[in-house]
């Protein structure tokens, strides 16, 4: 699955354990459709997101970035301390695409995945694999 949105927040790394950290961060993802009577409908899903695999990613992760992120979606679901039910979406992040638009990014491309490879692709690009 993916998505595309903005992050909501400057992610957070949080150690869990002596050699496991976790990038947290979340994602405000927009959808518009124009309903019967022509008018235009906004709507906002936002998803908890959690990156176990590099750390790194995580000074590039700023307030209002544009990102891709692949991965799988999950409900959680918890009872809040007034007896009231509460729902999230979590998104288990494997890739991670950042197109720039934070205050700390300059509109700079870069692509993290669970496969350890970490490149920037725009701006002076560091892949030579590109076919053009």
């Amino acid at each position: 699955m993916n998505i595309i949105g903005r992050l909501t927040r400057d992610a957070q790394v949080r150690t869990v354990s002596q050699d496991k950290q976790v990038v947290n961060f979340s994602v405000a993802s927009n959808y518009s459709y124009k309903n019967k009577q022509g008018e235009r409908i906004e709507q906002t899903t936002y998803f908890d997101c959690a990156y176990w695999i590099s750390t790194n990613v995580a000074k590039i992760l700023t307030k209002g970035t544009l990102v891709e992120l692949s991965g799988r979606a999950s409900v959680r679901s918890w009872l809040g301390s007034d007896g009231q039910a509460h729902a999230g979406l979590n998104f288990h992040t494997s890739e991670i695409t950042v197109y720039g638009g934070g205050t700390k990014t300059h509109g700079a491309k870069a692509t993290a995945s669970k496969e350890g490879k970490d490149s920037k692709t725009a701006n002076g690009s560091e892949d030579d694999d590109l076919p053009f």
